[in-house]
């Protein structure tokens, strides 16, 4: 670890929670340089949803570049792009009654946010866009300005301009529907709220603690937006691509957004994509308006083509929420097992976890998953959120394992602070 130590800036963040030499991986596993095996429920934070090295998809990336397919194109017309387009309207956009235009916006998750909201701005020449607290969009300054995590705000180093924050569902209560709130301002001309350009949610907040927006508010949220033409953006970057249990995890509210931001799982393998999804009315852009150089990941096109596959039927969306239904009876099980937790269950589908009441203890659990052979992460404003999150091709005894391994790191910690309250008393 000393090279990393010495010569990778301080930035680094999850070789700290993960502290060893990752050198192969496979499926649900991963191996260090040691030949420690390690179950992941991680998924590279939503990036690897098909697996590590899913064999179809590889073969396909090598005999492409086997065949000296184009690697690097900008936004090029190519092979790879014209396929991935097609089979993304037939097996995703069609079979949904969906009517979209796709753009490519840049490799990262952020860089979708950015070109969703820069072309909201652009279409209704209004400034302001609304996110809700404990989201999360990115890093850049625009996807920033709409994110509620403090720490990550305040790394912007300059003012975060043109980003309303309002209550999500259940931030103020089983009792209040946040939306009151929302559509109260819209409606007094004495609010101070001027009518924004934009809403972006995320029907689970994958970063901000995993919390899940029900169907209902989520047609409010929509309707509200219909009816003051706010265009409807929903960041589906982390709890798309199956994550939920459809591809696209607004399916079950039956809504349909004026823009959808994808990222990670949809370059299949791994590889750096990003899509901005327009319906076709709004796709005002001018030619290269919004730009960048990495747009045309073929190798990605390739992966995402072929992973496109897995989407032709519902298999692996039963498959998913069959996963989703065993995680949910386990994770309820230990939490009603093991008092000394304090905490309840969130999320949905395989984006689920326990909120623990002390935020510490989750990272304590955590370090402890991972001596034994388990990565995973938390979430939330504070890290209080123990977040179980494995590719979703994972089998019942693969999850079974790792959840086997998680109350065990739980029943650990737990056995240690009432050895450290003990002595204190003592």
């Amino acid at each position: 670890m000393d090279t990393f130590e010495r010569l990778e800036s301080e930035v680094r963040s999850y070789i700290r929670s993960f502290p060893t030499v990752f050198t192969q991986a496979r499926g649900y596993r991963l191996y260090d340089e040691d030949g420690r095996e390690y179950l992941d429920f991680f998924a590279g934070a939503g990036a690897l949803n098909y697996g590590h090295n899913p064999p179809e998809l590889k073969k396909r990336v090598l005999q492409y570049l086997a065949d000296d397919g184009i690697v690097h194109s900008l936004d090029m017309g190519t092979a790879a792009k014209r396929e991935f387009l097609e089979r993304f309207s037939e097996v995703i956009l069609q079979p949904r009654k969906l009517d979209y235009k796709v753009m490519f916006p840049g490799p990262t998750g952020t860089n979708s946010v950015e070109a969703a909201l820069k072309l909201a701005r652009k279409v209704t020449g209004r400034e302001s866009v609304v996110g809700f607290t404990n989201a999360f969009h990115g890093m850049t300054l625009g996807a920033l300005s709409v994110t509620g995590n403090a720490f990550k705000r305040e790394g912007a180093g300059v003012p975060l301009a043109h980003g309303v924050s309002i209550p999500y569902d259940g931030y103020l209560g089983d009792d209040q529907d946040s939306l009151d709130y929302f559509e109260a301002f819209l409606q007094d001309k004495g609010s101070g709220m001027d009518t924004p350009a934009a809403v972006i949610v995320e029907t689970v907040q994958g970063e901000g603690g995993l919390n899940s927006a029900s169907p209902a508010w989520l047609q409010r949220l929509a309707g509200i937006c219909r009816e003051h033409e706010i265009l409807f953006i929903v960041d589906d970057i982390q709890a798309g691509c199956g994550r939920t249990g459809t591809f696209f995890s607004f399916e079950p509210a039956g809504i349909v957004p004026d823009l959808v931001c994808l990222s990670k799982s949809i370059g299949g393998i791994g590889l750096p994509m990003a899509l901005t999804l327009i319906r076709p009315e709004l796709d005002q852009w001018a030619p290269g308006e919004h730009n960048g150089t990495f747009r045309g990941n073929n190798l990605a096109f390739v992966a995402a083509t072929e992973a496109l596959r897995r989407w032709e039927d519902d298999a692996l969306g039963r498959h998913v929420r069959e996963r989703a239904d065993q995680l949910t009876e386990r994770l309820e099980r230990i939490v009603a097992g093991n008092p000394g937790l304090k905490g309840h269950v969130r999320g949905r589908g395989l984006l689920q976890g326990i909120a623990l009441e002390e935020p510490a203890l989750a990272g304590k659990i955590t370090r402890a998953a991972f001596e034994r052979g388990l990565i995973m992460e938390t979430s939330g404003p504070e890290g209080e959120v123990l977040k179980v999150m494995p590719p979703l091709i994972i089998d019942a005894e693969g999850l079974d394992d790792g959840l086997d391994r998680f109350e065990a790191a739980i029943a650990a910690c737990l056995a240690t602070s009432g050895e450290t309250a003990k002595r204190k008393i003592a």
